[in-house]
């Protein structure tokens, strides 16, 4: 009969547990994926009322030119109190905003309503010079 070692016996439950760990890690991977979603735009025009401000989102109607010629072809256009909030998204489908580059959103309303918190009741100001 053949006696294994200490060191064997710690090195194959070493080897088994990372083995339990990796497979573990790829499920948890495969359900909780990181990446967004499809993003969530509202497919029609959205009207609402969000802490006291009317938020309003129509379809990119392709062309542009509109609001002073800020809005950019192709894009949504958001407006916060009948002013336009400038948006871009990025290439993995999320969005932001002049309010806030630096946080993306899964969609224009999300960005819209997350642009009316941060102002604090301050109105827009127009982008110039575009």
């Amino acid at each position: 009969m053949n006696k294994i070692t200490r060191r064997q016996a710690l090195t194959a439950t070493a080897g088994a547990l990372s083995a339990i760990g990796l497979a573990g890690a790829t499920a948890h991977a495969a359900v909780t994926d990181p990446r967004p979603a499809a993003p969530a735009t509202p497919t029609g025009t959205v009207d609402e009322v969000y802490q006291g401000r009317r938020i309003r989102i129509t379809p990119a109607a392709g062309g542009g030119g509109h609001h002073g010629g800020h809005h950019s072809p192709g894009l949504p256009t958001v407006l916060i109190d009948g002013r336009e909030l400038h948006v871009m998204q990025n290439a993995d489908g999320t969005w932001i905003s002049v309010v806030n580059h630096y946080e993306t959103y899964a969609d224009t309303l999300t960005l819209a309503r997350a642009a009316v918190r941060e102002l604090q009741g301050a109105a827009l100001v127009p982008m110039g010079g575009m």
